[in-house]
């Protein structure tokens, strides 16, 4: 499991990645809110712990712009401010729990493994899944979901989705698409490659800030939170 911290005490943010990684989590740790949501858009996380009294961006408006293109990924507040006032802000910012500062890093372990559950409650382990950014295509049960929400396709836009996830990242070209998606039932000389990448389009980017679905001029299309 992945986490990202935003904490600009660069003692306190040393120990709580050295303290998660003996729990056998991955951890990277940033200073400031400019540099941590630059950050999300190129790697996926499971989880985020953010001080609110950083520089650049609070941690209470990342959280905000985070809850604005990713409605699933777990968000714990680490904030030396504790009056009500300030936890009810955190919440309506839509994080999912709130630590006062000074606290017991077992504690936060708790925490982080009880939202890290709740994330996850069904087992997947039968199932083949592929997951780019907050994009989640489970291909035993052709669903799709993108920031926690479920995304109707119908049956060859979801082979179209899953052809290109599972190119990850690699430019394909149309006449690829054709033979892989289409098969030999297609006529190569029409676009509608085009229309179904439109389609896509809407359904999976078109809510979003971060675009996962990429035209490569000339060459073809690729899935990617770059």
């Amino acid at each position: 499991m992945n986490i990202l911290l935003l904490e600009d005490d660069l003692i306190l943010s040393a120990e709580l990645c050295k303290f998660l990684e003996s729990n056998n989590f991955s951890c990277d740790k940033i200073y400031d809110g400019e540099t941590f949501l630059r950050q999300i858009k190129n790697n996926s996380y499971d989880l985020y712990l953010l001080d609110i009294n950083v520089p650049k961006i609070n941690g209470l408006d990342v959280c905000q712009t985070i809850r604005s293109f990713d409605k699933n990924t777990p968000i714990i507040i680490i904030s030396a401010y504790g009056d009500l006032s300030d936890k009810k802000d955190a919440f309506t910012r839509l994080a999912d729990d709130y630590l006062v500062k000074p606290f017991q890093f077992e504690e936060l372990l708790l925490r982080v493994n009880s939202l890290l559950r709740r994330k996850m409650p069904v087992d997947t382990s039968d199932q083949e899944i592929i997951r780019i950014d907050d994009l989640i295509i489970n291909k035993t049960e052709q669903k799709v979901y993108r920031g926690g929400n479920e995304i109707t396709l119908t049956l060859k836009e979801f082979q179209l989705l899953a052809y290109l996830a599972e190119a990850q990242g690699r430019t394909v070209s149309k006449q690829q698409i054709t033979e892989n998606v289409w098969e030999h039932n297609f006529n190569t000389n029409t676009n509608t490659v085009e229309v179904y990448i439109n389609f896509l389009r809407k359904k999976i980017d078109k809510d979003f800030k971060v675009k996962l679905i990429h035209t490569r001029s000339g060459f073809g299309y690729y899935l990617s939170p770059l």
